[in-house]
């Protein structure tokens, strides 16, 4: 009998000068990064934190810890990878992963699909499988102003 979960992942972090701007694993063209320890990619850090969740396996700061120099500039695509590695290893097989980027710029359309693929690949999945859709905050509020980026992400399992 199998048995069907979710999980809800959600990341932010403040748009900067000087990073490269990733999104899903995919570079964007940006004057602004996102900041953080690793690459700060929101969106693939709230995929993980959705797909652990899901798991029953905690979430990213327990296991890639900002205060941990191994993560220091991290790829977050690899960080997925060894997530998706320990979902096997719970004997569990993503389903279906469905997440939204909120970003004023740059728009996220032109590169969905790439996107789709690197985030299917880290996880072994068709690349149908993962849903991928962007919002801008209207320029309401910290986002909305364009001083960061935020992603939400759901994630289905079955083991």
């Amino acid at each position: 009998m199998s048995e069907t979960r979710t999980g809800l992942g959600v990341d932010s972090h403040r748009l900067v000068e000087g990073r490269p701007l990733i999104l899903g694993g995919v570079e964007f063209e940006s004057p602004l990064g996102l900041d953080g320890h690793s690459d700060a990619d929101v969106l693939t850090h709230a995929v993980i934190d959705a797909l652990l969740g899901a798991g029953g396996m905690g979430d990213i700061g327990a296991h890639f810890p900002d205060t941990d120099e191994r993560w220091q500039g991290a790829d977050s695509i690899e960080l997925l990878s060894k997530v998706a590695g320990m979902l096997i290893g719970g004997g569990f097989e993503v389903v279906n992963i469905d997440a939204t980027v909120i970003i004023e710029e740059p728009k996220i359309g032109p590169k969905r699909d790439q996107i789709r693929e690197r985030i299917a690949g880290a996880l072994g999945v068709e690349a149908s499988a993962v849903n991928v859709k962007a919002t801008t905050a209207e320029r309401i509020g910290a986002f909305g102003r364009g001083e960061g980026a935020a992603a939400m992400a759901v994630a289905t399992l079955r083991r």
